[in-house]
């Protein structure tokens, strides 16, 4: 299971718990492991935990359009990829780091790679394992200034506008013009988190005329003002 962005999540049983198991506290067992519940019973579950960082400068911008959540069944290959990584960071032997955290940037590729061959989930990582499509999303992303249209679009992915739009909205779950809206909010968030660049100065970078009509458009969109997101993002940080 992958969760791309999450400040905090919960596992919980499908049986309600009893008694103690309510207020059960991790206890440590042995370096990095640890046991939650009655240590003399068998445990019905194990976890294997851990936390991925992207170093790339757009990485918020790229996690926020990622599912919220990818739950992965009966992957062969990511299965042999998880038991080497426990064998690694229980035995520690010398090089030991290096090693876990080449396996962790390949059992988050072979994750990605599993979630893009399952059709029945469309989104942006289906959309750039499509050869032609990924050219349009790419286009979308290099210069979002300007309005790329329907036409244009098909044309670097070398399609009929008609393919074009039927193909990218069956990989991405979303019209092209729906995307290319969203990649503008995404974008145009990230900027007001910074607090660097006036309402205009934003505006034009994501492509509207006008700090009114970005205004309009960014409050149609997110429910909410840029203004008052700003302000808001400026209270949490805090």
């Amino acid at each position: 299971m992958l969760i791309p962005e999450a400040f905090d999540f919960t596992f919980s049983s499908t049986a309600p718990a009893t008694g103690d198991d309510v207020h059960s506290l991790p206890e440590a067992i042995s370096a990095g492991r640890f046991r939650v519940g009655d240590k003399d019973q068998a445990a019905n579950v194990q976890l294997l935990v851990g936390h991925c960082r992207f170093d790339s400068l757009d990485a918020k911008i790229l996690v926020a359009l990622l599912p919220k959540l990818v739950h992965i069944r009966n992957a062969t290959r990511l299965t042999r990829l998880v038991e080497m990584l426990i064998e690694e960071s229980l035995a520690r032997p010398p090089g030991y780091v290096q090693v876990v955290g080449h396996l962790l940037e390949v059992l988050l590729i072979e994750a990605f790679r599993t979630k893009i061959n399952t059709p029945a989930v469309p989104g942006l990582l289906l959309g750039l394992a499509d050869e032609r499509i990924s050219k349009a999303i790419r286009a979308i992303h290099q210069d979002i200034s300007q309005t790329k249209t329907v036409a244009q679009l098909a044309k670097v992915a070398a399609l009929s506008r008609s393919a074009f739009f039927c193909r990218f909205k069956q990989a991405v779950g979303i019209p092209p013009m729906e995307y290319q809206v969203a990649w503008r909010m995404t974008i145009a968030k990230d900027l007001l988190k910074t607090q660097l660049y006036s309402m205009a100065q934003i505006a034009e970078r994501v492509g509207y005329r006008s700090a009114s009509a970005f205004s309009l458009a960014f409050t149609n969109y997110t429910g909410t003002s840029p203004s008052k997101f700003q302000h808001m993002a400026e209270l949490t940080a805090s």
